[in-house]
């Protein structure tokens, strides 16, 4: 995994070269990388691929997530960018970047130059589909583990559907739907600058911004996010954000092999769309309502600021910490949806809320009829108990988790003296483990979380990781039956 990570830093490095800053951070950076991937090659031998299986892709999955940022924080530290000369506030913004968060130590962004700005954005397209599906595709020495790996990754109590015989064809199909998206979303957004639709995008700022909205994260070019764009660029990105968060294995069954049939039993993808209108509209009204926005600026900037958060995206196009009680509690609430499982979102994933929605229905039922036999469908077809209990379980630790991250936020803000409200913790601790990015107060869509101590942003740092790998893997690696023969 690491050589293939070392060989992406030749593309920043191009980048600085194309603008005449120094490139040799990057390169730097690459060959340390490579050469760990390389030397571990050569430790563990040409054939110890053969032992991944379904444990080992638990371990897998952690430490990936957990030590690929610590060689995309290289060039931030090696570049000597001032606003991330602390290894952890460097390491921080790689989590982010990778996690696809969008959660941000830097007060300037503008103030990076460009080839490190494109770093950060490139790390959240790397993140997005993610490193995991790029492994399982072009590394046949995980091919036993592969399927577990993509499960992983591809996240949510779903099985993953054959599109082919391996499933290393399937994660070079998933790439090259990812790929598509990103192409179609530089050349839409370019084109509004290119056009004078809007003077504000540059061709820089469209593959910036493309980069972040097909994975799925909050990392912009511009100080104040996509509010530094025209509306119709903020548009193209809202239909951008809903159609990536989307399952990539039915948008691939319905845009490549033209499987239509697969939206009309969608019922994932119709709890997507209710979530997405009805957060919509709460925003919209409370806007309206309260005098906040008017007219068509009330209609874009509540319906952008709920479908960013609902996704994960995190984004902002308005400072939504100056609104009132329903929009900020309604954007709390949507960061517990996330998108749709199989997609580059993070969070809940709105496939467990549809399965917790079936067994609240389901035990109402037998409640009634106490011998009643009420399998629970998704799709049309019967959802195995196994799945049912994971979903349960992976809420309650996501629960248990978001909240234990808020109170040690809280605890370490009076030890430090840090003015930190309660609501403004627990929107914090949300936003990471949710990959959402954007929160309340100063660490909001127009924000920082640079506030924060040394140990906070550890904390932080620590839920970004448990969202990104859903929880349970790292839940597996601390029971101690994983560890026994």
């Amino acid at each position: 995994m690491l050589k293939w990570v070392g060989a992406a830093f030749v593309v920043p490095a191009a980048v600085a070269v194309g603008y005449g800053e120094p490139f040799w951070p990057f390169l730097v950076a690459g060959a340390v990388t490579a050469g760990c991937g390389l030397g571990l090659d050569q430790i563990t031998g040409p054939k110890s691929g053969a032992a991944v299986g379904p444990r080992e892709s638990f371990l897998v999955v952690a430490l990936i997530w957990l030590l690929v940022p610590v060689f995309g924080a290289l060039p931030f530290l090696l570049g000597d960018v001032p606003q991330l000369s602390s290894p952890l506030d460097a390491y921080f913004e790689s989590v982010s970047g990778f996690t696809a968060t969008g959660a941000t130590v830097l007060t300037d962004v503008e103030g990076l130059s460009r080839s490190m700005l494109f770093w950060r954005q490139f790390s959240h397209w790397l993140g997005g589909m993610g490193i995991i599906v790029l492994a399982v595709a072009v590394l046949p020495r995980l091919r036993i583990g592969g399927r577990q790996l993509l499960q992983s990754e591809l996240a949510g109590p779903t099985e993953i559907e054959r599109f082919s015989e391996t499933i290393r064809e399937t994660a070079r199909r998933l790439w090259t739907l990812y790929a598509g998206l990103t192409v179609v979303a530089i050349f839409s957004l370019a084109l509004l600058g290119w056009t004078d639709l809007d003077p504000a995008m540059t061709t820089f700022d469209a593959v910036a911004q493309a980069l972040s909205v097909v994975a799925l994260g909050g990392f912009s070019s511009r100080n104040v996010s996509t509010s530094a764009f025209a509306p119709v660029t903020q548009w193209l990105l809202l239909v951008l954000m809903l159609v990536c968060g989307i399952n990539f294995l039915r948008m691939y069954r319905v845009v490549v092999q033209h499987h239509l049939h697969v939206l009309r039993r969608d019922e994932e993808l119709r709890l997507y769309l209710v979530f997405a209108l009805v957060g919509s509209a709460l925003v919209v009204t409370e806007l309206l309502a309260g005098g906040f926005e008017s007219g068509e600026d009330a209609i874009r900037h509540g319906s952008f600021q709920a479908v960013a958060v609902m996704t994960t995206t995190g984004f902002g196009t308005a400072d939504s910490t100056a609104w009132g009680p329903l929009a900020t509690l309604t954007l709390l609430l949507l960061m517990f949806v996330g998108a749709s499982a199989g997609s580059t979102g993070g969070s809940i994933k709105v496939v467990r809320h549809l399965l917790l929605f079936k067994l609240v229905r389901r035990e109402l039922h037998q409640t009634v009829h106490r011998e009643a036999v009420v399998p629970i469908r998704a799709g049309g077809v019967v959802v195995d108990e196994r799945a049912l209990r994971s979903a349960v379980v992976f809420v309650l630790l996501y629960l248990l988790t978001f909240a234990l991250g808020a109170i040690a936020l809280l605890i370490d803000s009076r030890r430090v003296g840090t003015p930190l409200a309660a609501f403004e913790a627990i929107g914090a601790s949300a936003a990471c483990i949710g990959n959402v990015g954007a929160a309340f107060g100063f660490a909001g869509p127009f924000g920082s979380y640079e506030p924060f101590s040394d140990l906070s942003t550890g904390v932080l740092t620590l839920l970004m990781w448990l969202g990104r790998v859903e929880i349970i893997p790292v839940a597996v690696l601390l029971a101690r039956s994983y560890w026994r023969a």
